[in-house]
């Protein structure tokens, strides 16, 4: 009669993609960070000048012609928002191995994601800056082409993820937390750019 030993303890998940994930939010988050730093610093460096009414002193950091994308800009607002629903969405499905809903939620993130694109790049010919005119035209171009940088990884992570799901592997939870933790990245990344270069200016 042979004995057979139980099987040994599962070992621990390492969850490499969430933690990687992690790792390049945080270097992003810095980035962004400094960058709007260094943004903030020649803005309050810049010397006053007077309006054109002569009754207020202004920075003389804006062009004077400058036409702001506001409405483009609050409404990428709220589409990155809903983005992180979406991916949220991914999560609570997979958890539940509902292959279909994580689908459609993947989906609905990779539309939301191409239209915030959409939207930030539509910024530039609606404000008509031209990159070599100044401090603010060069730092604006840098900053918003790196935001513009991380949302194109951000709708190749959604790709990678909807292919993943609709082959079969919608309960992966690891690649679900970890897609919905860039796009939580993603959405502080936008309101901060947001709120110092579009609000504040």
């Amino acid at each position: 009669m042979t004995h057979v030993l139980p099987a040994g303890p599962q070992p621990a998940p390492r969850r490499q993609l969430l933690v990687g994930t992690g790792v390049v939010s945080a270097a992003g988050a810095l980035l962004i960070g400094g960058m709007l730093s260094i943004w903030l610093r020649f803005r309050d460096a810049a010397p006053l000048r007077e309006s054109s009414d002569g009754l207020k002193q202004i920075k003389d950091w804006l062009p004077e012609d400058l036409k702001m994308a506001e409405v483009l800009t609050n409404v990428g607002l709220v589409t990155v928002g809903v983005a992180c629903i979406m991916a949220q969405w991914a999560v609570y499905s997979s958890r539940r191995k509902d292959s279909r809903h994580t689908s459609m939620a993947l989906g609905m993130t990779l539309l939301m994601s191409l239209a915030l694109l959409n939207g930030l790049v539509a910024v530039y010919p609606n404000m008509e800056i031209v990159l070599a005119d100044g401090p603010y035209q060069t730092m604006f171009y840098a900053i918003t082409g790196t935001l513009i940088t991380f949302v194109l990884a951000g709708v190749a992570f959604t790709l990678a993820a909807l292919f993943k799901s609709t082959g079969g592997r919608a309960g992966n939870t690891d690649l679900m937390n970890a897609h919905a933790l860039y796009w939580y990245f993603l959405s502080a990344a936008y309101t901060a750019v947001w709120f110092v270069v579009f609000v504040q200016k």
